[in-house]
């Protein structure tokens, strides 16, 4: 969720950066520009000042410059076409004095003539036409070819009798864009850096009490219910959801509590009533006439039922109670043992037990919960597995975890039965001439979830069950 957050956080900030830099890059190469057009309309003005009024050469005829000018008109056009040398050859720019037919006055280089199209022409026509040239289109760093040509008319006397037209290269106006766009580039560099820093402290700021609350939730969905929430830092609204989640756990502990109260009380006082019903359930059977049996043994058999009802709904309250500090235990050592518990049972059933694992494998459980949810899934899987068969127990290794397996040679179950599997008092419609109450499986899952292990549960090729008792290993 930081990554995503984060990456949204950016995403704006760099559609905020672009939004800003880029019509301020275009800001920056457009004033440049106009610094240099308006250089060169200030430059023509002046080249226009000195041309005089009457006295211009007939069209076709340049003149050219010289070291000692004449006086008069003829002077001032050799001084003219003198400036405009020197001109060209400090700055590199081309200039030209030209009549309105195009013919040259005073032009540096030599031989220079009007453009014939593209924005020189433009400028040219406009010039003839009364007006100074418009701005030149933008000239942009990547665009090498290009120069600007600015134009201005000479009027005497509301006449256009001259034009004076600048065409400069592009390299230095270039140069200086791309001289803006670095620094501005580099501001803007360094203002994404302080972003993402900042980005990166407000998602911290704001996730922290969230992976806090995810913390929580999962320990409670894992049994872990005294887990809450420290509402200390965070927005308001997390704050308060972090509060309102531990009223909520805080309610909910205490629910159920007050049923596995519940439960275990009801057990507890039911069990003497039964016990009485059943001792009387026998002094009848005494005095009944022969021909009774068949009625009398399923009376047994069923106070016999729920006598183990209650038995495991108090073992159940009492896993529910439990709060185990877990500690080492050597899994292959409990394994073995109680695999020698329960063999007199399978050898009675014809089933055999068979060991494939490590010779030592330490894990940290609850090692009275562990053994318990081993003989409780033994139990089920002797239950189920029928005679000749095998029940394999094995131990699997991870790099955090050690899970032991219990697989059976039994029906099995489908996958939607795999889902309901662990349910209390839930069995499968096809088992239901088993003997059993429903609740061994939840009590195991129950006791690996208070040491901080899990159950799992998967089917075993062609038929069978596999249950996987989890915990973590021990460093």
């Amino acid at each position: 969720m930081r990554t995503r957050l984060l990456g949204i956080l950016l995403a704006l900030m760099v559609a905020v950066l672009a939004a800003l830099g880029l019509p301020l890059a275009a800001a920056e190469a457009a004033a440049e520009q106009s610094a240099v057009v308006v250089d060169r309309m200030d430059d023509a003005a002046r080249f226009a000042q000195q041309l005089p009024t009457q006295g211009l050469p007939p069209a076709g005829t340049a003149v050219k410059g010289s070291a000692v000018p004449e006086d008069g008109d003829g002077g001032r056009l050799r001084s003219l076409a003198l400036e405009v040398e020197r001109y060209h050859q400090l700055y590199g720019i081309r200039v030209g004095v030209f009549h309105r037919d195009g013919s040259a006055v005073a032009v540096a280089p030599e031989g220079w003539q009007v453009p014939e199209e593209g924005p020189g022409a433009r400028a040219f026509q406009d010039a003839v036409d009364g007006r100074r040239s418009k701005n030149p289109p933008q000239v942009w760093p990547w665009t090498p070819d290009r120069t600007l040509t600015v134009a201005t008319p000479v009027v005497r006397d509301g006449d256009v009798i001259a034009l004076v037209i600048t065409e400069s290269p592009t390299g230095e106006l270039r140069s200086r864009v791309l001289d803006r766009w670095l620094w501005l580039g580099a501001g803007e560099a360094l203002a994404m850096v302080a972003a993402v820093l900042l980005a990166v402290r407000l998602t911290g700021w704001v996730l922290r009490p969230v992976r806090t609350l995810d913390r929580a939730t999962h320990d409670i969905a894992t049994g872990r219910m005294n887990a809450r929430v420290a509402p200390s830092s965070g927005p308001p609204e997390l704050r308060r959801l972090a509060r309102s989640f531990n009223h909520m756990a805080d309610h909910v502990l205490l629910a159920l509590d007050q049923q596995r109260a519940f439960v275990a009380d009801a057990s507890h006082q039911l069990r003497n009533p039964l016990a009485a019903l059943l001792l009387r359930v026998e002094l009848l059977g005494m005095e009944l006439p022969e021909g009774h049996e068949e009625e009398l043994g399923g009376v047994r058999e069923e106070g016999a039922r729920l006598a183990r009802v209650l038995d495991d709904l108090l073992g159940l309250a009492a896993a529910e109670h439990a709060r185990p500090e877990p500690e080492r235990v050597d899994l292959t050592a409990l394994a073995l043992a109680r695999i020698d518990a329960w063999r007199p049972v399978a050898e009675q059933r014809g089933i055999r037990l068979s060991w494939e694992g490590p010779a030592s494998a330490v894990g940290l459980a609850d090692p009275i919960g562990l053994g318990s949810a081993l003989d409780a899934v033994l139990d089920n899987a002797l239950k189920f597995t029928p005679g000749g068969e095998t029940v394999r127990l094995g131990l699997e290794q991870e790099k955090r975890e050690l899970t032991l397996t219990v697989s059976d040679a039994g029906p099995g179950l489908t996958e939607d039965e795999l889902a309901r599997i662990g349910d209390r008092f839930w069995r499968s419609p096809r088992h239901q001439n088993v003997d059993g109450s429903g609740l061994g499986l939840s009590i195991a899952r129950t006791l690996l979830l208070a040491g901080g292990g899990s159950l799992g549960f998967a089917s075993v090729e062609p038929t069978g069950l596999t249950v996987r008792l989890t915990v973590q290993r021990a460093r």
